[in-house]
């Protein structure tokens, strides 16, 4: 091996260190970047999960008033509805 064969592994060394360098800055850059797209789903999610729990808590007030006329006694759910009628 001469000096030229020496100088060439050399400049390729150099060159792999520096393309390993480029494509870990890249990498590192990518995950530091906010993935814009992900982001606005996460919003829109949480924006749909928000009514979707202010529905499921007028459901719960809906059922819980079935609930108590099913389960009320005849005579006063009769008598409710007769206050209702003299009014």
């Amino acid at each position: 091996m001469g000096p030229d064969h020496v100088f060439c592994m050399f400049v390729g060394a150099a060159i792999t260190l520096a393309i390993q360098w480029y494509g870990r800055r890249k990498v590192r850059q990518a995950i530091a970047a906010p993935d814009l797209d992900a982001r606005r789903n996460i919003e829109l999610l949480d924006a749909e999960n928000s009514q979707r729990i202010g529905q499921i808590d007028r459901l719960q007030d809906r059922l819980a008033t079935v609930e108590s006329i099913v389960t009320d006694r005849s005579h006063r759910l009769g008598h409710e509805i007769e206050q209702l009628r003299s009014r």
